[in-house]
């Protein structure tokens, strides 16, 4: 797995901003059973700027936590043969792996939304991440049934990591 992290704002986390991006996308792609290796880049931005990608790429004009671009266009969700029947569409031809999309971050709402939820900094970073790369594998939240899957995997995911609500 390869992932390029860009922290246009220089963030400061109280953790390993890296080791944690790697840890957490690794438990997703394990929980889902990724047959492939996989490429994902992550951003790391300011509210201002997460609100000019939010208006530029969904038209819609305010800040947000965390925007998910998905690379693949899963017909359902986590299941890869999509991919399988069309590698070379969805791979980088360089590595060879899939490329899954891209994830962008706003570090003010990392901080203000652990506040305001009760965890640490670490929980809600992870938390996105995990929210985000569910997205990239094709879930959704537009109905509550999705919304209720999305949650429970990503709640799973985060208790087997060890990332847990303090």
């Amino acid at each position: 797995m390869t992932f390029c992290v860009e922290n246009e704002v220089d963030a400061n986390f109280p953790f390993p901003i890296e080791d944690t991006i790697e840890k957490v996308i690794n438990g997703v792609l394990e929980w889902e059973n990724c047959p492939y290796e996989t490429e994902i880049n992550i951003l790391i931005t300011d509210e201002d700027g997460i609100r000019e990608y939010n208006r530029q790429y969904r038209d819609i004009d305010r800040a947000t936590d965390v925007l998910s671009f998905p690379n693949v266009d899963y017909e359902t969700p986590g299941d890869f043969s999509i991919v399988e029947e069309n590698e070379m569409a969805y791979a980088n031809p360089d590595t060879g792996e899939i490329y899954l999309g891209d994830i962008i971050l706003c570090k003010e709402r990392i901080f203000s939304q652990a506040k305001e939820y009760g965890h640490s900094e670490l929980r809600e970073f992870s938390f996105l991440i995990a929210h985000s790369m569910l997205h990239l594998l094709g879930y959704d939240h537009m109905e509550q049934s999705e919304e209720k899957i999305m949650i429970e995997k990503q709640e799973k995911i985060l208790d087997k990591l060890g990332i847990t609500r303090e």
